[in-house]
């Protein structure tokens, strides 16, 4: 939440970002940033994600209704909107497709094994969404049940989907879920991807609930 001009710059910055690191070909991917309590701002539909003026964020209520800015709001708002309905304290969405983590995804294979310490206690494990249409209201209800013990998802055959207290942090574990396709398929090139230790692990882990503890 905060004033929305910033968050208006902040979106178009961070599509910047994800264009910028092929992580949206042409006019794919969309972002959101929570405003207040019923109110978000989200990118708008066909408008390349590097190139966004601030003037194009869309303000919506949580029901979709457009209450200002240019154009119509990315297909995928339900999906964010369902997001946000469900859980008061994210602040921000975004959604891409960086061709690793989306190759997992279109394999039908989670990103489920522990193998960095900073990617399990800032990420954790990234679970697979059964495939949906996308940006019908089944895509949107089928996330739900992943809103509470994960980070981000895969979203089968389609790209990824990351949430966070702000937009920013959204998009970082954006960028830790590409990170963490590009060593699990390259550890697995070289001959097999080795988990951490079960002790540390189990620190790890125990930390990393410990720190979303004290941020929900």
């Amino acid at each position: 939440m905060g004033d929305e001009g910033y968050l208006r710059e902040l979106i178009c910055e961070i599509g910047r970002r994800v264009w910028q690191r092929g992580m949206a070909s042409a006019n794919s991917g969309n972002i959101s940033a929570r405003l207040d309590k019923d109110t978000v701002l989200i990118t708008p539909t066909l408008v390349s994600k590097g190139f966004m003026r601030p003037e194009q964020i869309l303000a919506v209520n949580l029901a979709g209704e457009v209450l200002r800015g240019e154009g119509h709001p990315t297909t995928e708002t339900p999906m964010h909107l369902r997001v946000y309905r469900e859980r008061e304290d994210i602040g921000g969405v975004v959604h891409a497709h960086p061709p690793l983590a989306t190759a997992f995804a279109v394999a039908g294979k989670a990103l489920d094994l522990h193998l960095i310490p900073e990617a399990v206690i800032f990420l954790g494990e990234v679970p697979l969404v059964p495939f949906q249409p996308p940006g019908s209201p089944e895509l949107a209800e089928a996330v739900v049940p992943y809103l509470e013990r994960y980070d981000a998802v895969l979203l089968e055959n389609h790209g990824v989907l990351c949430w966070g207290s702000d937009v920013e942090q959204a998009y970082h574990r954006l960028e830790t879920v590409e990170f963490c396709a590009s060593v699990t398929l390259f550890s697995q090139l070289l001959g097999g991807a080795r988990e951490l230790p079960p002790e540390p692990l189990a620190n790890l882990l125990a930390l990393r609930e410990m720190m979303k503890g004290k941020t929900s």
